[in-house]
């Protein structure tokens, strides 16, 4: 696509958690902890002494940062050995100081000052659990910079930047993996390159990494269907029994993680009941297995003995289907190969396995195609065919996205009950700049993977710990106030992280798909905008989203939330936009962890009452600890307040408890 626009000048950075005259790491107290991971019977599998964190940060924050993100061999040590990472400052400096370092490169900055001040808010904003990102950074960003760490390649390609060619990567680290996400595509081949057995080595390269990846196998012929070389083909479900034994073999000697993937089938695939009848036929075959004595655990040889456990199954349903299903009429399934229809089936009773499957063991989860694709910004790249792992990304095929999270507890104002609207501002334009530098400086598996990440440049800012900020506030997670705040929180990070890609598009360049793709990312974006408002009409939409109420939001988070979308508009018609998409609301399984954060992403709290673990080993049993405050706004006592947490602790429960 040619070589970038070259900078005409940078962004500027202004403090507002750090100062001039003091070190940002000298504005943290720290602890040295003993950090012990035990598996159920007690055995120690896990044990590190001196770890150095934050005061603040608990044990379990402490344990995560340790066990899975701590860098555990090749680190310069004070004797001149090599060894692992032991404080919190280092990890913090590694990430932080290689995101400036490529940006200075680049022409990211207007000034040294500007990158000085872009590095320490972002060693603040992670030592203090403000917003951090996703997991393949703390894995790989910054161990070439900080430790000269490279590696053997292991086939990763990039697009350099200054000169627009792909090329491929010559170690492991120069160019970290800093995506989480990944849709990859699959050819109806069985070993060409982009066919299947291919896949699995593309697949492998993101498991590796920590990484999750996602891909529509809706291209591959249904069992039956005639092969080129003569026979017929084995069908769908006899790969994705391949692929899920390949994601269990890396999840199973993985140093990270488990593997993470997700199955994406179109609705009208010939394989459409079995593969949504998948995951329950073999939980009867688990049940089964513990029923004659094996153990019963996720780990255990009941269910490693099964196929379907290593992936989330989504089925992609289209307007269409529900026409049919309000209709009553039957859905037809067509072949791959001619799309001549090869069965029909009654849409209400595959509506009913879909909705017990899911019941049932979770799986297939509902994409709904046409909706998805209406808020396309791209669609001269193609259609969104799939998502990655947990669904929160959803993009062209072959695209990956890096993330960040933002602990919203941390902007929440105790006494008054209302959240800083300019920190968090603050924040959003802070990280959507690291997540477009980490799309510069990363390496990805597969050519057309780098190409399109380079061409399209999608991020996604999001946030963590809603529920807590629902909670402490005293307002129901189910309610229409409760969904007036989230909707307005999100539209306020949304806004201002497309205003942001707006403003590094007047620096660097919009993304170079833009201009071909102008008039319906306009589209999306007025859209957006439209929503803040909570218009009666839009621009090509089927369905009308659900707006801002203003009876149900805040005031002052109503016109943060129009504010940012003005601006995000306005100048995305001066600039355009340097990224094809800006946010999304991940689970922030582990990172929501290491912020301590009582919520994940935009859920309620599973559990008030659980079980924490202990510093040097063992376990206690808490109340979430946004309960108190939740029950102060709500109007309790003191008195009042400790006979409730009492009975909970007791209970295990709220059911029940006095007053």
């Amino acid at each position: 696509m040619g070589s970038a626009k070259k900078p005409t000048k940078g962004l500027t950075f202004q403090r507002k958690y750090t100062r001039d005259d003091i070190n940002v790491y000298d504005q943290f107290e720290y602890d040295y902890r003993t950090s012990v991971i035990r598996n159920p019977s007690g055995e120690v599998v896990f044990e590190m002494n001196n770890v150095e964190v934050p005061k603040q940060w608990s044990q379990i924050a402490t344990d995560i940062l340790a066990q899975k993100y701590f860098r555990k061999a090749g680190v310069p040590q004070p004797d001149g050995s090599l060894g692992r990472e032991t404080s919190a400052k280092q990890v913090a400096h590694r990430m932080a100081n290689c995101w400036k370092v490529w940006g200075e490169r680049y022409g990211y900055f207007a000034s040294s000052t500007d990158a000085t001040v872009f590095y320490e808010e972002l060693v603040y904003s992670i030592l203090n659990q403000m917003c951090v990102p996703n997991s393949p950074q703390w894995f790989n960003t910054g161990l070439h910079e900080s430790y000269g760490i490279t590696g053997k390649p292991q086939g990763h390609y990039y697009v350099d930047q200054a000169d627009g060619q792909l090329k491929k990567s010559t170690s492991a680290y120069e160019r970290p993996q800093p995506h989480a996400c990944f849709i990859l595509s699959v050819d109806d081949d069985l070993v060409g390159d982009g066919g299947i057995m291919d896949l699995w080595v593309r697949e492998a390269r993101i498991f590796k990494y920590g990484s999750g990846v996602g891909t529509n196998y809706s291209n591959l012929r249904g069992e039956g269907e005639k092969l080129s070389g003569g026979g017929t083909s084995s069908g769908l479900m006899s790969f994705l029994k391949i692929g899920d034994r390949a994601a269990g073999a890396i999840k199973s000697g993985g140093t990270t993680r488990r593997a993470a993937k997700m199955v994406c089938l179109d609705l009208d695939h010939p394989e459409i009941v079995q593969f949504v009848n998948w995951k329950v036929e073999e939980e009867k075959k688990v049940q089964a297995l513990i029923d004659a004595g094996y153990p019963s655990d996720y780990e255990g040889e009941a269910y490693r003995t099964v196929s379907g456990q290593n992936s989330n199954n989504s089925v992609r349903i289209p307007n269409s289907f529900f026409e049919k299903l309000e209709k009553g009429e039957d859905w037809e399934l067509t072949a791959r190969t001619d799309g001549r229809v090869m069965k029909k089936v009654p849409s209400r009773e595959l509506w009913n396995s879909i909705a017990y499957a899911a019941w049932r063991c979770a799986d297939p989860g509902t994409q709904y195609n046409t909706t998805i694709n209406e808020w396309h910004t791209c669609p001269e790249g193609g259609e969104i065919r799939a998502s990655n792992p947990c669904s929160e990304y959803m993009f062209l095929d072959n695209t990956a996205c890096n993330l960040a999270s933002a602990n919203l507890i941390k902007f929440f104002n105790f006494e008054n009950n209302t959240l800083d609207v300019e920190g968090f501002e603050y924040c959003c334009r802070l990280w959507t700049t690291v997540l477009e530098i980490s799309v510069l400086m990363a390496q990805f598996p597969s050519q057309e993977v780098a190409q399109l990440s380079y061409e399209y440049r999608t991020l996604g800012l999001g946030y963590a710990n809603l529920g807590t900020v629902l909670m402490v506030s005293g307002i129901p997670y189910d309610s229409d106030k409760a969904r007036g705040i989230a909707g307005a929180v999100t539209a306020i990070m949304t806004g201002t992280a497309y205003k942001t890609s707006a403003e590094m598009a007047e620096v660097m360049g919009a993304f170079p798909r833009y201009e071909e793709n102008k008039e319906h990312m306009m589209r999306v974006m007025r859209n957006h905008r439209l929503a803040a408002y909570d218009a009666d009409s839009y621009e090509g939409l089927s369905v009308k989203p659900q707006g801002l109420k203003a009876q149900h939001t805040p005031d002052y988070l109503l016109k943060a939330a129009c504010k940012a979308w003005d601006a995000a508009v306005e100048m995305g018609e001066k600039f355009g936009y340097r990224n094809a998409q800006a946010t999304v609301i991940a689970p922030t399984g582990t990172i929501g962890l290491v912020m301590d954060c009582d919520t994940t992403g935009v859920e309620p709290d599973f559990a008030l009452v659980k079980f924490k673990k202990l510093s040097g080993g063992g376990y206690m049993k808490i109340v979430n600890q946004s309960v108190p405050v939740a029950l102060t706004n709500l109007g309790y006592s003191e008195k009042e307040k400790d006979a409730i947490i009492k009975y909970a602790v007791g209970a295990g429960t709220f059911a029940g408890a006095p007053h």
